[in-house]
């Protein structure tokens, strides 16, 4: 990177200063995503992806990246942040409180993604199902919708549960999809059937920040494929939003949203194996690896 010794020397002092943050290269680049998000509805896509693995943890980053929910261009970084998970935690998890779990940082993501599209007309949060958590839905800021896929099969207010009701609503619609390929799976055109209804989910009974209300109103879609090609697993995605639902149309618009999601996963393969490589950064004092990753991931949203 550096282009020659001179050039070397001059990055590692920069990966080393103290005075070199993260955080300021973040501030920058949600701060010139803001001026791009104004007047837009804006889809603020955020995951995790793993930088180095060990054993039952390893090292992990969590970005959120913004979108244009019309054309879907990218608008920029609204945020990133380093984890480190440990094996041997999850017989205390479910009494933990979520300020002290690692998954609080799906709220954190959506509280910055509402901080930094301020100016948007209107923000939807989007993200796979391991941001599908209760204090997600009682706790979300004023003016952002949340569209996540469904992990739990969660009780309803009415005594059902979640999955079960979904799977016994009519069929409500009917469409084809075109599908990307994707490791283990080719291109393809897929048959999809949809149905839609309301739900009450019941706030689970462990590790809850307190006074949360009793349940919280969301849109359940369940879109399943029909007849997949022999060999292949059928796709069947159960999302959970708060955006109205009140026809077919509509229901078909928030699955389009959803499947936005993609976009996000493309950024990491080019963070990893189809461009920079960052799994194999040989650096191990984590402050200059952390630095250096940072500022690649500013290059990779731009490229």
């Amino acid at each position: 990177m550096g282009g020659n010794r001179a050039g070397e020397i001059r990055l590692t002092r920069l990966l080393r200063n103290e005075a070199f943050t993260c955080e300021e290269m973040l501030a920058e680049a949600a701060r010139r995503t803001s001026e791009r998000c104004l007047g837009r509805h804006v889809l603020a896509i955020q995951d995790t992806t793993v930088l180095r693995s060990e054993g039952g943890g390893g090292e992990y980053l969590h970005a959120v990246l913004a979108l244009d929910a019309e054309d879907g261009a990218i608008l920029g970084l609204i945020d990133g942040c380093f984890l480190e998970r440990h094996g041997g935690r999850r017989a205390a998890r479910r009494s933990t409180p979520i300020e002290e779990k690692e998954s609080f940082r799906w709220l954190e993501g959506a509280e910055q993604a509402a901080s930094v599209c301020a100016g948007a007309a209107s923000v939807t949060v989007i993200a796979d199902r391991e941001s599908d958590i209760f204090e997600a839905f009682a706790l979300r800021s004023e003016g952002v919708e949340l569209l996540v896929r469904a992990a739990h099969d969660r009780a309803l207010a009415d005594g059902q549960a979640l999955f079960a009701q979904a799977d016994a609503m009519a069929v409500m619609g009917r469409a084809e999809l075109e599908l990307p390929a994707k490791p283990g799976r080719r291109r393809r055109t897929a048959q999809f059937e949809l149905r839609f209804m309301p739900a009450s989910l019941v706030r689970p009974k462990h590790g809850l920040r307190a006074h949360l209300p009793e349940s919280v109103a969301v849109n359940v879609i369940d879109v399943r494929e029909v007849a997949p090609p022999s060999g292949e697993a059928p796709i069947h995605w159960r999302l959970l939003t708060t955006h109205a639902i009140d026809s077919e149309a509509q229901a078909w618009q928030v699955v389009g949203l959803y499947r936005r999601r993609w976009t996000i996963e493309q950024l990491f393969r080019t963070l990893k194996t189809d461009g920079f490589d960052i799994e194999g950064l040989q650096i191990e004092d984590s402050a200059p690896r952390n630095r250096l990753i940072t500022a690649t991931l500013i290059a990779a949203v731009c490229i």
